[in-house]
């Protein structure tokens, strides 16, 4: 029984510090704004929303992997799936929920596109460079 307690409790401390790490992740970004170049390939308008995540990821693999950006995005997606996840268990129950998570999911393609603009720089980089070649 004991046993059963301290698992518990140490898997509820590890999702919140989950939770807030990621929450930092996606915060840090938050300061950034899209560029005009992610707005016309991805359509986001004004605002990243939940649902932007999956064509911006999308978008993103079709880039070359710009390294620095590698874990943040890895971390980011299983937030992402954890926040669907809640939001698929318990909005019914606490409506709350859903409207957190979306906020949250809206940083989470906040937090992609901006990772997105940062590649297409460094593509126009690239090619600038295999230009002057």
């Amino acid at each position: 029984m004991m046993a059963a307690f301290i698992l518990a409790f140490s898997l509820l401390t590890l999702l919140m510090f989950f939770v807030s790490y990621c929450r930092s992740l996606t915060a840090s970004s938050l300061h950034t704004s899209i560029t005009e170049d992610v707005r016309d390939v991805t359509g986001i308008q004004v605002r990243a929303a939940g649902r932007d995540y999956a064509r911006v990821v999308q978008i993103l693999q079709l880039c070359p992997d710009r390294p620095a950006d590698r874990s943040g995005l890895q971390i980011v997606g299983a937030y992402y799936g954890f926040l669907n996840l809640l939001d698929q268990g318990f909005a019914k129950i606490f409506p709350a929920v859903r409207a957190w998570a979306e906020e949250e999911r809206a940083g989470c393609a906040h937090f992609a596109a901006v990772a997105l603009g940062r590649r297409i720089a460094l593509n126009r980089e690239m090619l600038a460079q295999q230009v002057e070649l």
